[in-house]
């Protein structure tokens, strides 16, 4: 149970607090969304807890004792650096929560607004170029995190819709096409609320580049946990807290995409490397669509987004094929052209060296390159060396954490931005907790001398 289920006595959509029944109830009636249920949840609980009241005990204030309590929430949210969309949120949520409790006319509550300039950002991003995300893909440290980057970019799926796909969803298409359709549909949300925004079905597809590294992917998973299931999800979890049998049925975590994302273009030479997020790839993908020449209502469609007007009623979506025939001619990789055998060897190569591979690893790759004339018989070769490699890797680990146990510096940190400060620090992630948490360890020389510290701000 999330803390605002458990704060706000939440089941389903309706609450053991009268008022909070009625909050929840305006929004299943009007959007029935599980994202907007959590946010405005987690907002409520948090403004309860500035005030140390319930929300019964809110709606029953006078609208100037509301007014003047909701006023210092929002202030105290912009004092802390919240960013100005993220305070004015918090606002609409509590004007909605006072106003379906009563608080209408001649009660509404009064607050100030922040102002918001129309192209206001506060998190700075940068959008790679064709080339950049292709570099990021193969310097992204593995095959599934190479899968991930080229499915983010190809696809325009947002962070939370990915990691929502099971195998099954593209299990069929992946023997049959190229270009694979991939479904997106409002039961995602059983996984993340965000999974399918605004609960509209909708599609797009994986293109021949990502298909290759999709299926590189899931073969070199079977060798390593068997044959996969049609439930699992498409990208499991990496943690290594759990057994694999476990883990092999989770899915990925948020923050595991966005770390993978970041790291993929520090190591692919982005010199703005902390300003690439999943989303910069979704916004790569829609100028992809634009370049390609795709007719509006098609670009639309597959970015997930509801057409103006009368025209989603009249769009056709049933012609799956003639949108794969278009979706086909977008070039994603312009600049890339077509690789000779020799351009490929070199780019496996220089690959594993950015990647910091040790010298025998490199030098087995090597032989394996120059041992077959076409990449993809060596590969082969290849992805048994990663097998071994990964098996080794646990055994390593195993032994490394019986011998440092007592040499270890432990932290709890919260927020995914203090979690990639700390690992660019060398910390490794030891367990994601509720509440956006993290456990991190480092070795130290010294053993480490107090309890586990309280989360980093």
């Amino acid at each position: 149970m999330r803390a605002w289920e458990s704060f706000l006595k939440v089941s389903d959509w309706s609450s053991g607090f009268e008022s909070v029944s009625i909050y929840l109830g305006h929004f299943k009636r009007k959007i029935r969304s599980e994202g907007t249920k959590e946010l405005s949840c987690d907002v409520l609980m948090r403004f309860c807890k500035f005030t140390g009241r319930n929300p019964d005990e809110l709606v029953r204030l006078s609208p100037g004792e509301a007014s003047k309590l909701v006023q210092g929430y929002v202030d105290s949210l912009a004092d802390k650096g919240q960013s100005i969309r993220t305070v004015n949120v918090a606002l609409t949520f509590l004007r909605t929560f006072f106003r379906v409790n009563g608080f209408k006319g001649g009660r509404e509550i009064e607050v100030e607004r922040f102002f918001q300039p129309s192209r206001y950002r506060k998190r700075s991003e940068y959008i790679p170029t064709a080339d950049e995300i292709f570099r990021m893909a193969y310097a992204a440290g593995s095959a599934k995190n190479k899968a991930m980057v080229f499915c983010l970019y190809t696809s325009g799926l947002r962070n939370s819709t990915l990691r929502g796909l099971r195998y099954r969803d593209v299990a069929a298409e992946l023997e049959r096409y190229e270009v694979v359709k991939v479904p997106v549909y409002p039961e995602m949300k059983q996984v993340d609320p965000r999974a399918c925004k605004g609960n509209i079905p909708y599609y797009s597809f994986f293109s021949k580049e990502t298909v290759v590294a999709l299926k590189e992917y899931l073969n070199e998973r079977r060798s390593l946990f068997g044959e996969i299931e049609a439930d699992e999800p498409l990208f499991a979890s990496t943690s290594s807290n759990v057994p694999s049998e476990v883990r092999r049925r989770t899915h990925a975590k948020r923050n595991t995409l966005d770390l993978v994302v970041k790291r993929a273009a520090k190591r692919g030479g982005i010199e703005r490397w902390r300003e690439v997020h999943p989303h910069c790839l979704r916004k790569a993908f829609d100028s992809a669509l634009r370049n390609g020449g795709l007719d509006v209502k098609d670009q639309e469609f597959l970015m997930g987004h509801i057409l103006m007007g009368a025209q989603d009623t009249y769009y056709d979506k049933t012609k799956v094929e003639v949108l794969r025939q278009k979706y086909t001619k977008v070039n994603f990789f312009p600049d890339r052209g077509d690789l000779t055998e020799d351009s490929r060897k070199r780019q496996i190569l220089d690959t594993a060296k950015i990647l910091g591979y040790p010298e025998d690893r490199i030098r087995r790759i090597e032989e394996a390159l120059a041992k077959y004339e076409h990449v993809d018989d060596a590969l082969e070769q290849i992805k048994k060396l990663n097998v071994e490699s990964y098996k080794e890797q646990d055994v390593q680990e195993n032994r490394r954490k019986e011998l440092h146990s007592s040499k270890r510096q432990v932290r709890i940190i919260k927020g995914a931005q203090t979690l990639v400060r700390f690992m660019n620090d060398g910390w490794d992630l030891v367990k994601e907790l509720a509440d956006d948490k993290f456990v991190m360890q480092k070795n130290s020389e010294e053993s480490m001398s107090g309890p586990i510290s309280g989360w980093t701000e």
